[in-house]
């Protein structure tokens, strides 16, 4: 289960400048910076500047919140997000950055993982009629050793959470390798970027007020499975969307769905098992230029 929560401006700024420092910052970074880090933040920056151009009818900040989550074994299985009930026109971009560490074994398996993950998501949403709606979701998606572990110690030290035995590893150093039976199932590399899973969805409105939607997925096996950016199979999904507005100032979102995974084909073939869930989230105007975004997941 996962939440998030966040305040949201609503008021149009220009973006150019800000884009132009960044992408100068990257070409002046030379002792920062990998080579394909730089590659991935210039896609990154180059893809926000383009979703600024185009007007759309929706916002990746007009509720509810994409995210994923990026456990880096729950990638490539179809994974959900919180989606509007509406049909829409629009165009978007998400990057989320994480920091995962796990070592964990057991009489079969063996996960080793200690690593930061970058993921820029590409969503295209297109209204065939105005009740019904296809979609694709583009993941671009970099493992890296990261930048985040004297933070996360120094913070996990000054509150007295216990930190797994993060601190017992080296600094900033990347492990991200999967084995069952001591045989390899996934092994990733630091510093490789590669396209996830691709996704494809049907939205069809069946009401209007409160907006009720069915909508099918299907996940293309277009990520590099024995590297951990997809499974190698089909995984499809079926859910039910519905959004309500309960004043002119607040909207509350539900969905709920199955997902019907196919296997990891990697370095050995897993059997994945199929799931269900469900979440909910709302969206509340402060003021006229601010908004808050609450959601949860399970």
């Amino acid at each position: 289960m996962w939440s998030q929560c966040v305040a949201v401006p609503q008021k149009k700024i220009t973006h150019y400048k800000i884009f132009k420092k960044i992408i100068l910052t990257l070409h002046s970074s030379n002792g920062y910076l990998t080579s394909q880090m730089k590659i991935f933040m210039l896609i990154v920056v180059t893809t926000l500047m383009v979703s600024f151009t185009f007007t759309s009818s929706a916002s990746s900040f007009d509720g509810p919140l994409q995210i994923k989550n990026q456990f880096p074994l729950f990638l490539h299985i179809n994974t959900p997000y919180l989606e509007s009930a509406s049909a829409e026109n629009s165009f978007s971009a998400s990057l989320s950055h994480s920091s995962v560490y796990m070592l964990r074994n057991s009489s079969r398996w063996s996960v080793q993982l200690d690593m930061e993950i970058s993921e820029l998501d590409i969503r295209f949403r297109k209204k065939i009629s105005d009740s019904l709606e296809f979609g694709i979701d583009v993941p671009v998606l970099s493992f890296n050793s990261g930048f985040m572990d004297n933070f996360l110690e120094s913070y996990h030290k000054a509150f007295g959470f216990p930190d797994y035995g993060r601190s017992d590893r080296p600094v900033n150093e990347f492990l991200y390798e999967v084995r069952r039976n001591g045989k390899l199932v996934v092994k990733g590399k630091d510093g490789e970027i590669g396209i996830g899973d691709i996704r494809l969805a049907v939205k069809k409105v069946i009401l209007n007020s409160p907006a009720i939607s069915l909508m099918a997925t299907i996940e293309l096996p277009t990520g590099k499975s024995s590297g951990g950016f997809g499974n190698g199979s089909l995984d499809g999904g079926v859910a039910v969307l519905i959004e309500h507005e309960l004043s002119r100032k607040i909207k509350v979102y539900f969905n709920s769905g199955a997902v019907i995974s196919g296997d990891l084909k990697a370095e050995k073939n897993v059997k994945l098992k199929n799931f269900v869930y469900a979440g909910t989230g709302f969206e509340a105007f402060l003021w006229d230029n601010l908004s808050i975004l609450g959601q949860i997941y399970a």
